[in-house]
C-alpha cells in the first residue's frame, strides 16, 4: 500500500499522505477511515485506504483569483501542444533564455519542445542557435486545465 487518499469532511478529495502519516491522522484524531484495505488492521486500525478528515479544511489556495496558476513542466507541454520549434510531439521544456544565461522557470521563459530541438539550442538563446520560436510563451487563464 503506496499511500492513502485523504478526503475533506465534505469528501472532496484533498492529497494523499503515506501510510504512516495516515496512522499518525488516525491517532491524533483528525480522520476517520472511510474505505479500509480488507481486513488488515495497524494495531486497534483498519488498514487504511481512504481516510476522512473529521473537521472541514478550508482549501483557499485552490479558489485564488489573483494570482497565476503554478508553472509546472506538465502545464507547458499542455500550453504548449507541440514543440515551440519545430512543430513535432514535445516531450520536454526548454528554457528560451537558458538559466545559466539568468532565466527563470517562468510560464514566460518556458516552451514545450522535443528532445532534438531542445539539444540542439542547448544552452543558447533561439536566435544564437538559428532556430525561430512558433509561438509566444504566454500565462495562461487561471481556471485553465482545471488550475483553479
Amino acid at each position: 500500500m503506496a499511500d492513502v487518499l485523504v478526503l475533506n469532511a465534505g469528501y472532496e478529495p484533498l492529497h494523499r499522505v503515506s501510510v504512516r502519516h495516515a496512522i499518525h491522522m488516525l491517532v491524533r484524531g483528525v480522520a476517520v477511515v472511510e474505505e479500509s484495505v480488507g481486513e488488515r488492521t495497524f494495531g486497534p486500525y483498519p488498514l487504511p485506504r481512504v481516510l476522512r478528515l473529521v473537521r472541514y479544511v478550508a482549501m483557499k489556495w485552490r479558489y485564488r483569483r489573483d494570482q497565476a496558476p503554478s508553472c509546472t513542466k506538465a502545464g507547458v507541454r499542455a500550453r504548449d501542444g507541440r514543440c515551440a520549434y519545430c512543430g513535432g510531439p514535445a516531450d520536454t521544456v526548454d528554457h528560451v533564455v537558458p538559466r545559466s544565461r539568468g532565466g527563470d522557470s517562468s510560464w514566460l521563459n518556458l516552451v514545450a519542445a522535443c528532445g532534438a530541438c531542445n539539444g540542439r539550442k542547448a544552452d543558447r538563446t533561439p536566435a544564437e542557435a538559428g532556430m525561430v520560436l512558433r509561438l509566444t510563451p504566454h500565462v495562461p487563464a487561471l481556471g485553465w486545465l482545471g488550475a483553479a
